[in-house]
């Protein structure tokens, strides 16, 4: 028996030893598609030839791919999900009068007829030469395979897709509010991801997307009056011209000719995005490191002016993110006016185009930074869309305030508010909810982009810019091109600063904790004065905290939180800072005495720079009168 149980135990920590020790891996899938699309009825046919890795120590039995373009059609889950939502996107629904006069809102999914949904259908999948079995249920392809892919072994799976691109309703589709004919994301099979948590076959209900490292070498045939702009490097520009073609070059076609073949490659992505339009004005603009910025917009005399103005603003922004978090990797970006928000994809972005200058430089410094926070550290953007989301606006909005003359103190003191407003509402979610299933849409997008960004904003409060600064360089230097989860954030971040940091993690994404601190009692003690602070919220945090005095000069305190192991750097090098003892979180109060009387103390601040988020700031300043 006691053999028994020692080899038990042995084998149990020899399997906990394997768990926690093995080594990062992830898929790959090179692609190559053909496609050719049909202007008058807006469909299309192709064949994909897909080389499959399998990286993974598990043999694989199955496998899954997206068909995206079958959300849009009546009776899909994301149909369902706009009757039932108590605040659906504006964008995808429409107001209608019922008989007895009342005005509702209806899907607009709902009333497409069948020349005007989305499908794709899958016909002839092969693994190796062999037909696999296949069986679609919604926006999902389930392939039993024809035999088992092992471990560290490669596959190739072929197939025909015929696709019909629907009216826009969002992202995708054809002939949108901004007049854009094509814009074609999400438009191919793409085969799902499988990693250590195993497979992401989501259903497309509502909005984030997890793709697999690849190779794309992709040709679409098209009317030749047709500019494409997307992923990818077009391998045949002298050919094709459309603004590509090499200064100096005349490019003519055949007679006859009535459509063109694009040859697109792009390397090391996990997405691949094309929109085309007869109209659409072309310009490549030099960006940082020889980077050609490409700009695509509708041929419109109302928003020129404001898209030539926006070209040099971008190449500002590039270089502020490559300075701020990391090199671009790749050669080329494109802006693409595809008349529906703004929306990342692999080395482009679609988005609206009519707004106003403003407007536009928002979005674009908002999708350009996804380059870095999604389409090189891919993070599930399903599972963990403050991840990307957040950082996302974290980055965009440090790169808006550097474009101002006066820049603000606080640049991220809007999102705050925003977080406050979703706290007294009642109805945030711990950020580890998926993306679709938040139970109403402002609160899935103030969780995602706010409360994200402020992760990082509190972070510099936590453990000083320069920290955060350093974190998010090694972050984009160790998990580019790769899928770094929220443990890989914090143990960055820990790593450069030598601070402890489990708990910032799981208070701040995994519960609603709340932070709210305040100034209980400012007293008189024998000619010096005595401050008491409360915890009131669950979620503990470090104090900053000045001290104004009557004759016109200030201090500041710091008082370490002891969970942390760890003393911020003075944030402020010019200004007197006292390190008081630490702070333990089972501790509700906290005192400690001022060298001076209460009659010299004008004000007393906890969180000076605003960058804490206490959700009840009312107690936060003590005034002397």
């Amino acid at each position: 028996m006691r053999k028994i149980i020692l080899l038990s135990f042995l084998s149990f920590g020899l399997n906990s030893a394997f768990a926690q020790n093995a080594p990062y891996w992830q898929q790959h899938a090179d692609y190559k598609m053909e496609v050719s699309m049909d202007v008058k009825n807006y469909q299309y046919k192709g064949k994909q030839e897909l080389v499959y890795t399998n990286n993974s120590p598990d043999t694989l039995r199955k496998v899954f791919y997206h068909l995206f373009p079958n959300a849009f059609q009546p009776g899909s889950e994301m149909d369902a999900r706009l009757h039932f939502i108590k605040d659906p996107d504006a964008r995808m629904v429409s107001k209608v009068k019922t008989p007895d006069g009342k005005e509702v809102k209806q899907s607009r999914i709902e009333s497409l007829k069948p020349n005007e949904i989305g499908f794709l259908k899958i016909t002839n999948f092969k693994q190796d030469g062999a037909a696999a079995q296949t069986r679609v249920s919604g926006t999902i392809l389930e392939v039993t395979l024809a035999k088992p892919i092992l471990p560290n072994s490669k596959t190739t799976f072929t197939l025909d897709f015929d696709g019909q691109v629907p009216v826009q309703v969002r992202r995708s589709g054809r002939n949108n509010s901004e007049g854009v004919e094509l814009s074609m994301s999400q438009w191919y099979p793409k085969l799902a991801e499988f990693d250590f948590e195993g497979w992401h076959a989501d259903p497309y209900i509502a909005r984030e997307f997890h793709g697999v490292w690849g190779n794309f070498d992709v040709k679409i045939t098209i009317d030749k009056d047709y500019t494409i702009g997307g992923s990818g490097y077009l391998q045949d520009k002298n050919s094709i011209g459309h603004g590509y073609q090499d200064e100096g070059v005349t490019v003519t076609y055949p007679k006859k000719a009535k459509t063109l073949t694009w040859h697109f490659i792009a390397p090391n992505v996990h997405d691949f995005t094309w929109a085309a339009d007869k109209e659409y004005t072309h310009d490549i603009v030099k960006g940082p490191n020889d980077v050609d910025l490409h700009f695509f917009y509708k041929n419109n005399p109302k928003t020129t002016a404001n898209w030539k103005q926006l070209e040099p603003l971008m190449v500002k922004v590039m270089d502020y993110y490559n300075h701020r978090v990391g090199q671009y990797p790749y050669k080329q970006y494109s802006f693409i006016q595809g008349g529906d928000g703004g929306m990342e994809y692999a080395m482009c972005t679609l988005m609206l185009g009519n707004g106003t200058l403003e407007g536009i430089l928002g979005t674009a410094t908002h999708e350009l930074g996804h380059s870095w926070f999604q389409h090189i550290l891919a993070s599930n953007e399903s599972k963990h869309p403050w991840m990307d989301e957040g950082f996302t606006t974290y980055i965009e909005d440090s790169a808006l305030n550097e474009l101002k003359e006066k820049k603000e103190a606080n640049p991220f003191a809007g999102n705050y508010k925003a977080y406050y407003s979703l706290v007294n509402s009642g109805k945030e979610q711990p950020q580890t909810t998926h993306g679709d299933r938040y139970d109403e849409n402002r609160p899935y997008s103030i969780s995602s982009y706010i409360k994200g960004s402020i992760f990082l904003s509190q972070l510099e409060y936590v453990i000083g810019k320069e920290n955060v600064d350093a974190a998010l360089k090694r972050y984009y230097n160790d998990f580019k091109f790769k899928h770094p989860t929220p443990n890989d954030i914090k143990r960055t971040a820990e790593r450069v600063s030598g601070a402890e940091l489990d708990w910032y993690l799981t208070d701040w994404t995994q519960t609603t904790n709340t932070i709210d601190y305040g100034i209980k009692d400012v007293a008189d003690n024998a000619g010096k004065t005595t401050v008491t602070l409360e915890r009131i919220g669950r979620m503990p945090m470090p104090i900053d905290l000045k001290v104004d005095y009557t004759d016109g000069t200030s201090e500041t305190f710091y008082i370490p939180l002891r969970m942390m192991n760890f003393i911020k750097p003075n944030p402020n090098a010019n200004e007197k800072r006292t390190v008081l003892e630490d702070w333990a979180w089972a501790q509700q109060n906290y005192s400690f005495t001022i060298d001076k009387n209460k009659t010299s103390i004008k004000k007393i601040t906890i969180d000076p720079s605003g960058l804490m988020a206490d959700v009840k700031q009312t107690n936060n300043v003590f005034e002397v009168k």
